[in-house]
């Protein structure tokens, strides 16, 4: 027979705050951010080895790209609570439930309406009565299905605090067991927030019933910030994302709230599952899927997070790490790239390292990845681990209507460049030969001629990857057509092929989009 939870057990229940991430749906919703199927996937077995408790796959009923993700993130995670997110109707909660199905009891079906006078008048053009009867009726069908539902008030800070009142009071005893109080526009600041949550605790009958939830977004900043101000309140559910992703300024960041209790735990009693030594994997693989780098100085995961070049901040570093370092690197899975394999390195020791990077390729991508590598070696005298970074990510895309095949180039200063460019369009080879104002200009033209896309070049960007004259290039593109915006990635150690792969990509994800809004018309 069990035992009953000891004292201290129950109290270290009600301090662990339970880490709901939402990189999957609100961090893809914004520009650049789409993923196929198959990266949702990666992104999904990184978060479940750095033990998040609720993974939110994506919005079912958005499109069936999307259902088939929420549907396969379902079947195939285990350990964290799988989540889809609807509207409150009927339709939207059963598209939900029809993917949630595959997780059983770790199945969470996410319903919100809006509850501010603001959006119910100009948006939803309902009356509060409507609103809280809606919300009612949406989560008693969510309850018919699950017993694991939420319920969010969509831009409840600037909702009446009464009428919040009631309607969190209502769904919890309709059945929802999660209430979230979203910061939906990036509204509020702590103090404020800070009493709404102890507001909804001394004014709601059966708060005790039901885990508060927050989700904070970023536009003034304050989104880390209002999400501890609303655990010191009571909150005991954070929705974040990787690198705080999301539409707009984006969300809470995963990293900085869970770093900022872990390392404040004198004053902030709180504690949460996540594999910390996880967070710098995730952040770079997310870097490498969307192809949107975080910023240098980015807390816990920016490349100066853990740099010093002030000579009296490196001297207090030679002294005693502790005077200028708040976290060790390693506590956030940073380690130096060291040299991880050479061109003697045989197949299994290249599949291990890939591994422990994250990356879970199949058997002919890990022959062609390991190809690269081999090609790679040869040519560098180091190859580290952000060299096989670029190589996975590149060889691991999916739903791919264009291949990069060749690339020709003859330029000089006295010539005028020409670029031939080979590749597949749904699997057959085309080719041409274009002039342009420089190698890359050429290389692009004759990519645009054969792919016949209407696509505009936003912004190119061009770094390395690692250190030396011998290094990766790395080429960052953005591109748009009509209201679609992606951003496109590419490394090889001769940048105008990594400006090809890069722009290959973009025009890749810019179909994929395209496929996606058609599917949901």
């Amino acid at each position: 027979m069990a035992k009953a939870p000891t004292k201290k057990q129950k109290q270290d229940d009600r301090q662990l705050i339970r880490i709901f991430d939402t990189t999957l749906r609100d961090g893809e919703q914004a520009p650049g951010n789409s993923m196929n199927i198959e990266e949702k996937l990666r992104v999904a077995k990184q978060l479940q080895k750095m033990n998040v408790d609720v993974i939110e796959a994506g919005f079912p009923i958005a499109s069936e790209g999307d259902f088939e993700a929420v549907k396969l993130v379902a079947q195939q995670i285990k350990g964290p609570q799988i989540a889809g997110l609807c509207r409150s109707s009927e339709k939207d909660i059963d598209r939900a439930w029809e993917a949630l199905k595959y997780a059983g009891e770790r199945g969470r079906i996410h319903t919100f309406i809006a509850t501010s006078d603001i959006h119910m008048k100009y948006k939803l053009k309902m009356e509060p009565a409507k609103v809280l009867a809606a919300a009612i009726k949406a989560v008693k069908r969510a309850a018919s299905y699950t017993p694991n539902v939420e319920f969010s008030c969509e831009d409840a800070v600037r909702t009446r605090l009464p009428f919040l009142a009631e309607v969190v009071e209502a769904v919890i005893d309709a059945g929802a067991t999660t209430v979230n109080i979203p910061d939906t526009v990036g509204y509020t600041i702590p103090f404020e927030y800070f009493n709404i949550i102890t507001y909804l605790k001394e004014n709601v009958r059966n708060i005790d019933r039901a885990v508060i939830s927050v989700h904070c977004h970023n536009d003034l900043g304050l989104s880390v910030a209002n999400s501890i101000a609303a655990v010191q309140a009571g909150a005991r559910q954070v929705e974040c994302t990787i690198n705080g992703i999301g539409e707009r300024a984006g969300n809470c960041s995963l990293e900085e709230l869970v770093m900022a209790l872990r390392t404040r735990h004198d004053i902030l009693p709180f504690t949460t599952s996540v594999a910390t030594d996880q967070l710098t994997p995730a952040s770079r693989l997310l870097t490498n899927i969307t192809g949107i780098a975080v910023q240098p100085n980015k807390a816990i995961v920016g490349a100066n997070a853990f740099a010093h070049e002030a000579g009296i901040h490196q001297h207090g570093m030679m002294m005693d790490k502790s005077t200028y370092e708040i976290m060790t690197p390693e506590s956030v899975g940073l380690s130096a790239s060291s040299l991880v394999l050479g061109k003697h390195s045989g197949r299994h020791a290249f599949k291990k390292r890939l591994e422990e990077l994250g990356h879970d390729l199949d058997e002919d991508k890990l022959n062609r990845a390991f190809e690269r590598f081999k090609t790679l070696a040869d040519l560098k005298k180091e190859v580290f681990d952000e060299d096989l970074d670029a190589i996975a990510v590149d060889e691991s895309r999916e739903d791919v209507k264009y291949r990069l095949g060749h690339i020709t180039v003859t330029c000089g200063s006295f010539a005028v460049a020409t670029a031939t460019v080979q590749l597949e369009i749904d699997g057959q080879p085309v080719r041409t030969a274009e002039l342009g104002d420089g190698p890359v200009d050429a290389t692009l033209k004759a990519i645009k001629k054969l792919t016949k896309t209407k696509a505009k070049l936003l912004q190119y960007n061009v770094g390395s990857i690692t250190g030396g004259t011998d290094a990766q290039g790395e080429v960052t593109v953005r591109v748009a057509e009509g209201n679609h915006t992606v951003v496109g990635k590419g490394s090889s150690t001769d940048i105008i092929e990594a400006s090809a792969k890069a722009y290959v990509h973009a025009l890749n994800r810019l179909n994929y989009k395209q496929k996606r809004l058609s599917e949901s018309l």
